[in-house]
């Protein structure tokens, strides 16, 4: 028996959360309780990073006018991305990407500035500022997802434009904007599956022994289930 060992219902949880999260774009227009928001912020607050640094900077945009101004922008945006994708951009723009109108609470995340002055983990790798916070991102996603609650990461923007948008200062660098709110229903898959834009690939694809051309074998790292499913 581990000793540091979670509940079987609450491994369950956790797995059902990493399972069933999803990107949404489709929400309902209620508010989300102030509480409630705060709870996946701190949960953000709670992740990783490297050197300890704690880059992220989560901005709540309550302002409808700033809303609009941004919703422009993504749409501005998403015509240039359905022109740099050739042949599949008709597919692209029958695509619902963002619902940054419908959603309760509507944040853009960014990299704090000065972070050139955290050099522990960062020396060789300074992007892992990004990674740090994308972690915290994922936290909140999680958190929300328990909670039934959806979140949509909108990455279509000008990180220029958005900062001006925003009245970011000098260095800092905004990375996400994050639909949260009620949905109606969850996606059964994820929504490009469904869309059949891509699909995920087998994990036996991704995981490999000792050097980047050498394919995992072992039978039983495959197919594995949470703990205690069947």
């Amino acid at each position: 028996m581990q000793k540091h060992r979670f509940s079987q219902q609450e491994i369950q949880a956790v797995y059902r959360a990493i399972q069933e999260r999803r990107d949404m774009r489709h929400f309902l227009p209620l508010p989300i309780e102030p509480e409630q928001l705060g709870r996946f912020v701190n949960a953000a607050h709670l992740a990783p990073s490297v050197g300890y640094m704690q880059p992220w900077k989560f901005i709540r945009i309550t302002n409808p006018d700033l809303r609009q101004a941004i919703h422009r922008h993504v749409n501005e945006e998403r015509l240039l991305t359905a022109e740099a994708l050739g042949k599949r951009s008709d597919d692209f723009m029958r695509l619902k990407v963002e619902g940054i109108l419908s959603c309760g609470e509507l944040l853009v995340v960014g990299l704090m500035e000065k972070r050139e002055a955290y050099v522990f983990g960062r020396r060789t790798m300074p992007e892992m500022d990004l990674a740090s916070a994308s972690c915290a991102i994922q936290n909140f996603w999680l958190a929300a997802r328990a909670e039934g609650i959806g979140v949509g990461w909108v990455s279509m923007f000008d990180p220029g434009v958005l900062q001006q948008i925003c009245k970011m200062p000098d260095g800092s660098k905004p990375i996400a904007i994050l639909c949260v709110g009620h949905v109606e229903e969850f996606y059964p898959m994820p929504m490009l599956e469904i869309e059949k834009w891509d699909q995920r690939r087998r994990v036996e694809t991704v995981l490999f022994d000792n050097s980047w051309d050498n394919p995992c074998t072992e039978s039983s790292v495959f197919g594995a289930v949470p703990p205690g499913e069947p």
